[in-house]
């Protein structure tokens, strides 16, 4: 909180300024020997006096304190924080520790996790695989394997990722290069990882966010997801107080979401559909002459695996990409998809769950401060996940000295230029933001890095909830806060 008896003398200075220079700007204005004299568009007298009268952190903290009574925010919960990663200091803040919902700035906690415990390099491999002898008329007595290892971003299109199509013919082609003319037994789907996503859903979930639903990452069984639908269910309340429920045909769980604005059912995409892969395997299998006796067959587990023999391998976009395209786009999907795989990776069950608890312990590991704290999903849809504003710029700071950095600032969205921030700071600020935005109803929230006027980088975070008012009004408030920053 700003304390203004430091401003008492400023301010009676800045007053007596303001009279001096009303009275100076109407000579400049009018002249006895000008009746028709042109309008001159001057700076304001008063901007120019506060920055002769106050240095920028005082109009920064003056400001944030004007912030307190301007309708949008009077009545919120927020909290600032902009912070001198070389002075270890906080340079202003308002309600710096209190624990607010994040929205999908928690996604820069788990890309950072993702980084750290994997390296920029990791890949997600599809393995196409063989058991069984090929004969010499070329028919394979035994089964096709394809094995994942839960790549999220598998027939997207997302990050580079290649696309069903390109893959099958991939596959296809490795097929035809063995040899083999006809299958005589299965094709199996192998990737237990997956293996806990029937589980309860997080907590408190918005699952519909902008007309989008997101399904946990690797529910899917032997469904097409172009032919998936929601089933979508209204409460009997009044129409003042109408909810709306979407049902998984995954997971089987009623799921509710507090707003819907579509026309009663919602098309999905799957962030992982090996099954789908798998059909449209065996299917343009076929269309090339390659007959397979068998069927797509999911098996999670094997207690006695097949030898087999590797035909094909389809590599994922690096991590990197795939934490530029989760900051840029804020992609829920592939956030939750790298909180399952941090968990398999480092204690081998890839269940939201263990992913919570491996990046809870990172967190601590570099000395995250874990006060106010919540961590409750990869993405941020949970409105039971809570930071700290302070914490918030202590852990971007943090980062600042890491090997990945570069990566990982890259990956931020730029004010008025990419990503999720194409649309903010279009004059201000414009190239001199980077950071990850968070939208929920009734949350905005904002953290990253700002590179100020005069060329120093700071730490900044800015969360808003429960506020008055449409989104675009509180990101204008948000620019306001945020603009006089910008002379640091």
């Amino acid at each position: 909180m700003v304390n203004f008896r430091k401003y008492i003398s400023g301010v009676t200075l800045l007053a007596a300024g303001f009279l001096w220079a009303q009275t100076n700007v109407s000579t400049v204005l009018y002249s006895h020997n000008n009746d028709n004299s042109r309008s001159l568009s001057l700076p304001s007298p008063v901007d120019a006096l506060e920055k002769a009268v106050l240095s920028p952190k005082d109009i920064v903290d003056i400001n944030v304190n004007t912030m307190m009574a301007d309708p949008v925010l009077k009545n919120a919960t927020w909290g600032f924080v902009v912070y001198d990663p070389v002075t270890k200091k906080v340079i202003s803040s308002y309600n710096e520790t209190t624990p607010l919902v994040p929205a999908s700035t928690t996604k820069l906690l788990t890309t950072e996790t993702a980084l750290s415990l994997l390296g920029e390099n990791y890949r997600w491999m599809t393995q196409l695989e063989y058991s069984g002898e090929i004969d010499e008329n070329g028919v394979l007595n035994g089964n096709l394997y394809i094995v994942g290892s839960g790549d999220p971003s598998l027939g997207t299109n997302k990050a580079g990722a290649w696309s069903y199509k390109d893959i099958v013919a991939d596959f296809v082609s490795g097929i035809k290069n063995e040899g083999i003319k006809k299958v005589n037994g299965d094709i199996v789907i192998q990737t237990a990882l997956f293996k806990g996503n029937l589980s309860r859903l997080p907590e408190n979930v918005v699952w519909l966010e902008n007309n989008n639903y997101y399904l946990p990452v690797g529910t899917t069984k032997e469904i097409n997801p172009a032919n998936e639908k929601l089933i979508v269910k209204k409460s009997l309340t009044t129409a003042a107080d109408k909810k709306f429920f979407y049902v998984s045909p995954y997971a089987n769980q009623m799921v509710y979401a507090e707003k819907y604005d579509g026309d009663g059912t919602l098309t999905t995409k799957l962030p992982d559909a090996p099954a789908y892969l798998a059909n449209s395997f065996k299917a343009n299998l076929v269309k090339s002459g390659v007959g397979v006796t068998g069927k797509v067959n999911p098996k999670m587990t094997d207690a006695a695996p097949e030898s087999r023999k590797k035909i094909s391998v389809y590599q994922s976009p690096t991590l990197a990409d795939i934490v530029y395209y989760t900051n840029q786009r804020s992609d829920n999907s592939l956030a939750e998809a790298l909180l399952k795989t941090v968990g398999f990776q480092k204690m081998g069950d890839q269940t939201s769950e263990t992913g919570r608890i491996v990046v809870n312990n990172h967190l601590k590991d570099i000395a995250f401060d874990l006060e106010g704290l919540n961590y409750m999903d990869g993405s941020g849809l949970s409105r039971s996940n809570k930071v700290t504003p302070i914490s918030q710029v202590k852990y971007l700071s943090s980062l600042m000295g890491s090997k990945f950095y570069k990566t990982y600032f890259d990956s931020l969205p730029i004010g008025g230029q990419s990503g999720t921030l194409k649309s903010m700071f279009l004059a201000e600020g414009n190239g001199q933001v980077f950071a990850k935005t968070g939208t929920l109803n009734k949350v905005k929230t904002l953290a990253g890095y700002l590179k100020t006027n005069s060329g120093k980088t700071l730490c900044f975070s800015l969360m808003v909830n429960n506020y008055a008012g449409s989104v675009s009004q509180v990101k204008s408030k948000m620019e306001a806060i945020l603009k006089p920053a910008l002379d640091l």
